[in-house]
Protein backbone atom coordinates (compact mmCIF):
# COMPACT_ATOMS: atom_id res chain seq x y z
CA UNK A 1 0.00 0.00 0.00
CA UNK A 2 1.46 3.39 -0.99
CA UNK A 3 1.88 6.37 1.35
CA UNK A 4 -1.01 8.32 -0.16
CA UNK A 5 -3.47 5.51 0.51
CA UNK A 6 -2.15 5.02 4.06
CA UNK A 7 -2.73 8.70 4.82
CA UNK A 8 -6.26 8.48 3.37
CA UNK A 9 -7.00 5.50 5.62
CA UNK A 10 -5.58 7.28 8.68
CA UNK A 11 -7.79 10.28 7.95
CA UNK A 12 -10.81 8.06 7.50
CA UNK A 13 -10.31 6.14 10.72
CA UNK A 14 -9.68 9.23 12.85
CA UNK A 15 -12.70 10.95 11.31
CA UNK A 16 -14.87 7.96 12.15
CA UNK A 17 -13.46 7.84 15.70
CA UNK A 18 -14.35 11.51 16.20
CA UNK A 19 -17.90 11.00 14.92
CA UNK A 20 -18.32 8.21 17.46
CA UNK A 21 -17.88 10.84 20.21
CA UNK A 22 -21.12 12.54 19.14
CA UNK A 23 -24.13 11.80 21.33
CA UNK A 24 -27.81 11.97 20.49
CA UNK A 25 -29.24 15.49 20.68
CA UNK A 26 -25.92 17.31 20.33
CA UNK A 27 -25.32 20.46 18.32
CA UNK A 28 -22.14 19.72 16.36
CA UNK A 29 -19.72 22.01 14.56
CA UNK A 30 -18.93 20.42 11.20
CA UNK A 31 -15.38 21.15 10.08
CA UNK A 32 -13.92 21.63 6.63
CA UNK A 33 -11.30 19.49 4.91
CA UNK A 34 -10.59 15.90 4.00
CA UNK A 35 -10.43 14.47 7.54
CA UNK A 36 -13.49 16.35 8.78
CA UNK A 37 -15.32 15.10 5.67
CA UNK A 38 -14.92 11.52 6.89
CA UNK A 39 -16.46 12.55 10.22
CA UNK A 40 -19.45 14.11 8.43
CA UNK A 41 -19.90 10.94 6.39
CA UNK A 42 -19.88 8.83 9.54
CA UNK A 43 -22.42 11.11 11.21
CA UNK A 44 -24.66 10.64 8.19
CA UNK A 45 -24.27 6.87 8.46
CA UNK A 46 -25.06 6.93 12.18
CA UNK A 47 -28.17 8.97 11.53
CA UNK A 48 -29.42 6.55 8.86
CA UNK A 49 -28.49 3.31 10.59
CA UNK A 50 -28.54 4.13 14.31
CA UNK A 51 -31.20 6.83 14.48
CA UNK A 52 -28.75 9.46 15.74
CA UNK A 53 -30.37 12.90 15.93
CA UNK A 54 -28.11 15.95 15.85
CA UNK A 55 -28.03 19.49 14.54
CA UNK A 56 -24.99 20.51 12.50
CA UNK A 57 -23.34 23.92 12.23
CA UNK A 58 -21.15 23.92 9.10
CA UNK A 59 -17.91 25.88 8.88
CA UNK A 60 -18.02 26.37 5.11
CA UNK A 61 -20.19 26.07 2.03
CA UNK A 62 -18.50 22.78 1.15
CA UNK A 63 -19.18 21.33 4.63
CA UNK A 64 -22.82 22.42 4.35
CA UNK A 65 -23.20 20.77 0.93
CA UNK A 66 -21.76 17.47 2.16
CA UNK A 67 -23.86 17.54 5.33
CA UNK A 68 -27.04 18.09 3.32
CA UNK A 69 -26.11 15.23 1.02
CA UNK A 70 -25.78 13.05 4.12
CA UNK A 71 -29.22 14.14 5.30
CA UNK A 72 -28.01 16.04 8.37
CA UNK A 73 -30.15 18.87 9.70
CA UNK A 74 -28.27 22.18 9.75
CA UNK A 75 -28.54 25.38 11.76
CA UNK A 76 -26.98 28.84 11.53
CA UNK A 77 -25.65 30.92 14.43
CA UNK A 78 -28.85 32.90 14.85
CA UNK A 79 -30.77 29.65 15.38
CA UNK A 80 -28.71 28.21 18.24
CA UNK A 81 -27.29 29.34 21.57
CA UNK A 82 -24.50 26.80 21.96
CA UNK A 83 -22.34 24.22 20.20
CA UNK A 84 -21.66 21.07 22.18
CA UNK A 85 -18.80 19.65 20.12
CA UNK A 86 -16.85 20.85 17.08
CA UNK A 87 -14.93 18.39 14.92
CA UNK A 88 -12.35 19.93 12.61
CA UNK A 89 -9.01 19.16 11.01
CA UNK A 90 -5.74 21.10 10.94
CA UNK A 91 -2.81 21.67 8.62
CA UNK A 92 -0.28 21.68 11.47
CA UNK A 93 -0.42 20.80 15.16
CA UNK A 94 2.36 21.58 17.63
CA UNK A 95 2.99 19.87 21.03
CA UNK A 96 1.02 22.64 22.80
CA UNK A 97 -2.09 21.97 20.67
CA UNK A 98 -1.62 25.19 18.73
CA UNK A 99 -2.78 24.86 15.13
CA UNK A 100 -2.42 26.28 11.68
CA UNK A 101 -5.65 25.99 9.72
CA UNK A 102 -6.99 27.50 6.53
CA UNK A 103 -5.71 25.26 3.76
CA UNK A 104 -9.31 25.19 2.58
CA UNK A 105 -9.72 28.97 3.01
CA UNK A 106 -12.43 28.45 5.66
CA UNK A 107 -10.46 29.40 8.78
CA UNK A 108 -12.51 32.49 9.69
CA UNK A 109 -15.78 30.63 10.21
CA UNK A 110 -13.89 27.61 11.53
CA UNK A 111 -12.39 29.75 14.28
CA UNK A 112 -15.82 31.11 15.22
CA UNK A 113 -17.44 27.65 15.35
CA UNK A 114 -14.49 25.90 16.99
CA UNK A 115 -14.00 28.69 19.52
CA UNK A 116 -17.68 28.75 20.46
CA UNK A 117 -17.92 24.99 21.02
CA UNK A 118 -17.87 23.58 24.52
CA UNK A 119 -15.35 21.02 23.22
CA UNK A 120 -13.16 21.42 20.15
CA UNK A 121 -11.93 18.04 18.90
CA UNK A 122 -9.15 18.20 16.28
CA UNK A 123 -8.79 15.30 13.84
CA UNK A 124 -5.49 14.76 12.00
CA UNK A 125 -3.19 12.09 10.68
CA UNK A 126 0.34 11.91 12.06
CA UNK A 127 1.82 13.81 9.10
CA UNK A 128 0.29 17.02 10.53
CA UNK A 129 2.29 16.87 13.78
CA UNK A 130 5.21 19.32 14.01
CA UNK A 131 7.60 20.50 16.70
CA UNK A 132 7.14 24.15 15.70
CA UNK A 133 4.47 25.79 13.56
CA UNK A 134 5.50 27.45 10.33
CA UNK A 135 6.36 24.85 7.69
CA UNK A 136 2.81 25.24 6.34
CA UNK A 137 2.20 28.80 5.05
CA UNK A 138 -0.07 30.78 7.36
CA UNK A 139 -3.40 31.70 5.70
CA UNK A 140 -4.65 35.24 6.28
CA UNK A 141 -8.09 36.36 5.07
CA UNK A 142 -7.97 39.94 3.84
CA UNK A 143 -10.44 42.46 2.48
CA UNK A 144 -9.65 42.84 -1.24
CA UNK A 145 -9.26 46.61 -0.99
CA UNK A 146 -6.51 46.19 1.62
CA UNK A 147 -4.57 43.28 0.14
CA UNK A 148 -1.42 45.13 -0.91
CA UNK A 149 -1.23 47.23 2.25
CA UNK A 150 -1.55 44.08 4.35
CA UNK A 151 1.10 42.30 2.28
CA UNK A 152 3.50 45.14 3.00
CA UNK A 153 2.87 44.90 6.74
CA UNK A 154 3.23 41.11 6.75
CA UNK A 155 6.58 41.46 4.98
CA UNK A 156 7.72 43.83 7.75
CA UNK A 157 6.78 41.12 10.25
CA UNK A 158 9.21 38.75 8.52
CA UNK A 159 6.72 36.87 6.36
CA UNK A 160 6.67 36.23 2.63
CA UNK A 161 3.04 36.74 1.56
CA UNK A 162 1.50 35.49 -1.66
CA UNK A 163 -2.05 35.86 -2.90
CA UNK A 164 -3.64 32.42 -3.13
CA UNK A 165 -4.66 31.81 -6.72
CA UNK A 166 -7.59 29.74 -7.87
CA UNK A 167 -7.37 26.33 -9.50
CA UNK A 168 -9.04 26.04 -12.91
CA UNK A 169 -9.83 29.75 -12.80
CA UNK A 170 -7.94 32.96 -13.40
CA UNK A 171 -7.32 35.22 -10.43
CA UNK A 172 -7.37 34.79 -6.66
CA UNK A 173 -9.26 32.38 -4.46
CA UNK A 174 -12.41 34.03 -3.12
CA UNK A 175 -13.52 32.96 0.36
CA UNK A 176 -17.12 32.25 1.38
CA UNK A 177 -17.13 35.82 2.72
CA UNK A 178 -15.96 37.39 -0.56
CA UNK A 179 -12.38 38.08 0.51
CA UNK A 180 -8.85 37.14 -0.59
CA UNK A 181 -6.47 34.74 1.14
CA UNK A 182 -2.78 35.47 1.61
CA UNK A 183 -0.50 32.50 2.26
CA UNK A 184 2.36 33.80 4.38
CA UNK A 185 5.56 31.83 4.78
CA UNK A 186 7.38 32.58 8.02
CA UNK A 187 10.85 31.11 8.67
CA UNK A 188 9.51 30.07 12.08
CA UNK A 189 6.74 31.01 14.49
CA UNK A 190 8.31 31.05 17.97
CA UNK A 191 5.37 32.85 19.63
CA UNK A 192 2.04 31.82 18.04
CA UNK A 193 -0.19 33.85 20.45
CA UNK A 194 1.72 37.05 19.77
CA UNK A 195 1.76 36.57 16.00
CA UNK A 196 -1.95 35.71 15.92
CA UNK A 197 -2.83 38.92 17.75
CA UNK A 198 -0.39 41.08 15.79
CA UNK A 199 -1.71 39.95 12.41
CA UNK A 200 -5.35 40.31 13.43
CA UNK A 201 -4.65 43.89 14.50
CA UNK A 202 -3.56 44.86 10.98
CA UNK A 203 -6.27 46.99 9.31
CA UNK A 204 -7.90 45.00 6.54
CA UNK A 205 -7.28 41.57 8.06
CA UNK A 206 -10.42 39.60 8.84
CA UNK A 207 -8.77 36.55 10.46
CA UNK A 208 -5.64 34.41 10.29
CA UNK A 209 -5.13 30.66 10.52
CA UNK A 210 -3.35 30.49 13.88
CA UNK A 211 -5.61 28.69 16.37
CA UNK A 212 -4.13 29.28 19.81
CA UNK A 213 -5.57 27.90 23.06
CA UNK A 214 -8.69 26.61 21.32
CA UNK A 215 -8.15 22.86 20.87
CA UNK A 216 -9.32 20.67 23.75
CA UNK A 217 -8.19 17.32 22.36
CA UNK A 218 -6.26 16.09 19.34
CA UNK A 219 -7.25 12.75 17.80
CA UNK A 220 -4.36 11.41 15.74
CA UNK A 221 -4.34 8.61 13.22
CA UNK A 222 -0.95 6.92 13.46
CA UNK A 223 0.66 4.01 11.65
CA UNK A 224 1.85 1.38 14.11
CA UNK A 225 3.63 -1.36 12.23
CA UNK A 226 1.14 -2.47 9.61
CA UNK A 227 -1.94 -1.24 11.46
CA UNK A 228 -3.48 2.17 12.08
CA UNK A 229 -4.18 3.24 15.63
CA UNK A 230 -5.96 6.27 17.05
CA UNK A 231 -4.25 8.15 19.87
CA UNK A 232 -5.45 11.11 21.90
CA UNK A 233 -3.51 14.19 22.97
CA UNK A 234 -5.22 16.21 25.69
Amino acid sequence: MDRKELIRQMKQQVGIAAAQRVQDGMIVGLGTGSTAAFAISELGRRQREEGLKILGVPTSFSAAVQAKQEGLELRTFDQIDQIDLAIDGADEVDPHKNLIKGGGAAHTLEKIVDGWADTFLVVVDESKLVEHLGAFPLPVEVLPVAVYAVMEQLTKLGGIPQIRLGVKKDGPVITDHGNFVLDVQFPNIPDPPKLEQTINNLPGVLENGLFVNLADEILIGRLQGETIEIISQV
